[in-house]
């Protein structure tokens, strides 16, 4: 332990934590024997607010909150519309159209289940927000800033899937 300005102490020793991670983290998934588990995609968890979103996700659909306020769309899921502080908020589904704002080729995977290379994304939908998702089906290096994408989908372990955006063909 190393003491911060003021009496506190520091978990993180004189140059920071050894191996850029902190005490205890790892990256490493444990079965219940204690084995090294496979890796798999980040699951988000499903909160209460967000619960539509993800049930639609079981039959492919993408929905975003509106603002039966002031007919704004709302991204990403909440209790109340971040303009105009209404909290009546409704499900309607989106197009699944966008264009790509901002994106990344990322070289090393951040985690084992992700294959480098691949393209983390702003995606701009039609309907006006802006999601961060990836962009699959085409190489990595192809997709570029304004790219027109589509929503598709990754299934995941609990029936739900993961919306992803792909290029329009």
């Amino acid at each position: 332990m190393s003491e911060r300005p003021g009496g506190r102490e520091s978990e993180r020793g004189p140059s920071g934590p050894a191996g850029g991670q902190e005490r205890g983290a790892t990256n490493e998934r444990r079965d219940v024997a204690g084995k090294a588990a496979e890796a798999t995609r980040f699951e988000p968890p499903v909160s209460p607010v967000a619960a539509p979103f993800w049930d639609a996700t079981r039959e492919r659909r993408l929905l975003l909150q509106w603002c039966a306020a002031c007919q704004s769309p709302v991204w990403y899921p909440r209790e109340v519309c971040p303009g105009c502080l209404g909290s009546t908020l409704e499900w309607r589904e989106s197009q699944g159209r966008g264009v790509v704002y901002a994106c990344t080729v990322e070289h090393k995977a951040q985690t084992r289940a992700l294959e480098a290379p691949y393209v983390v994304a702003l995606v701009d939908l039609e309907e006006g927000v802006r999601l961060l998702s990836n962009v699959v089906g085409c190489p990595p290096e192809r997709v570029g800033v304004g790219d027109r994408v589509n929503v598709t989908w990754e299934p995941l372990s609990d029936g739900r899937n993961l919306p992803l955006f792909a290029p329009v063909s």
